[in-house]
């Protein structure tokens, strides 16, 4: 399985703390934002009614306790506790527990693709838009039946600067090995790269849906022998770092790591960008019951908290308030800034729910055969 982007922020942070570009309190107040904050003791205490599990993709336990999404909630909701569990909300842990009648998760980090594959199968409680805000987020794509988002983050095309002074443009440039020759980094899943390459072949994502699968893989096979795939984000930063790729769709955090430590030798533009929202779903039966309607309903409505995730994660605020928060020098890095969403697409996450299982596993096919 490959790495989730939530999966990826947690390492991320940690490394830039490891390396001193951030301190220790920021280190546990951006673990606390993203979820990642202690596991809880027992998977009993989660049927303490007065308590809400958010479960994210950490996989570590970490001192400190959420100041960004718990503490306002709980200020708001005297004698309610938020906790964190960061070994990993699957679908098949969520099919598992919904099941097996046997809930501890209140709220689980998760996309909108995922939310409708698991709202297919029964699984989750569709959000109460009488207590979540629409008007708290950006658009309907981070606001679905089954799920809403207080983050979001973007797929976009880096290169090497050294060896293209002039720039790539797009998903077209980057199957170009004429003009811009070298080796390129795709994701070794299908989500994100049969979607470059329809685009690369001048395909408007506003009607590029549904993908033709067949045409993306014949696409995809004209660059195929000057390829190498990553599955995790440090890998994806590694083989750009290193030279083993000149051009490579990564995620936009990843991209701005590598800006920075490389002095600007790696780049990137947000040409058709690929924006994806942060959802995060409710699991039917949830031990906190509507509360954790209120959980949610909070993390959307605070834009503070999603701006200190940019600070120190990239991570795009979805509320339509932070914009105006986010300091001058971080907006061309801010996926949901109006400047780089005007030049991005998102991608159709309702196609990809009803296709990801048999796209993925021809392409997977596809390259690796």
């Amino acid at each position: 399985m490959t790495q989730t982007f939530q999966q990826d922020c947690v390492e991320l942070l940690l490394q830039q703390h490891r390396r001193g570009r951030i301190g220790r309190r920021a280190l546990l107040g951006g673990l606390a934002a993203l979820g990642a904050a202690p596991l809880m003791s027992s998977p009993a205490a989660a049927q303490d009614k007065r308590e809400l599990v958010m479960v994210n993709w950490g996989g570590i336990a970490n001192q400190g306790f959420g100041e960004a999404y718990g503490k306002p909630f709980m200020e708001a909701n005297p004698g309610w506790t938020v906790v964190q569990d960061s070994s990993g909300p699957s679908t098949g842990r969520i099919r598992s527990m919904v099941e097996s009648g046997h809930v501890t998760w209140d709220l689980c980090d998760s996309s909108a693709a995922s939310a409708m594959l698991l709202s297919g199968m029964n699984l989750l409680t569709p959000i109460d838009y009488g207590v979540v805000k629409k008007e708290d987020v950006l658009g309907p794509a981070f606001a679905v039946e089954y799920g809403a988002a207080p983050y979001s983050f973007s797929n976009v095309l880096a290169y090497d600067s050294s060896k293209f002074p002039t720039p790539p443009t797009g998903w077209k440039d980057f199957f170009d090995l004429k003009r811009f020759p070298g080796t390129r980094l795709i994701r070794r899943d299908a989500r994100t790269s049969l979607d470059i390459a329809t685009a690369s072949l001048g395909a408007d994502p506003k009607t590029m849906y549904p993908l033709d699968i067949g045409k993306a893989l014949k696409r995809i096979g004209d660059i195929k022998a000057n390829c190498v795939y990553w599955n995790n984000g440090s890998e994806s930063e590694q083989y750009m770092r290193t030279g083993e790729a000149v051009m490579g769709c990564i995620w936009h955090t990843r991209a701005s790591v590598l800006e920075r430590e490389t002095q600007g030798r790696i780049k990137f533009v947000w040409d058709q960008g690929m924006l994806q929202a942060g959802i995060m779903v409710i699991p039917r039966n949830n031990p906190g019951g509507a509360a954790a309607q209120r959980l949610l309903a909070s993390m959307l409505a605070h834009p503070e908290p999603q701006v200190s995730l940019l600070k120190l994660m990239g991570n795009g605020p979805t509320n339509p308030r932070a914009a105006e928060m986010v300091p001058p020098e971080l907006r061309r890095l801010n996926p949901t800034d109006p400047a780089n969403v005007a030049r991005q697409f998102y991608l159709d996450e309702t196609w990809w729910g009803k296709n990801y299982q048999e796209a993925n596993a021809e392409y997977l096919d596809f390259v690796t055969g």
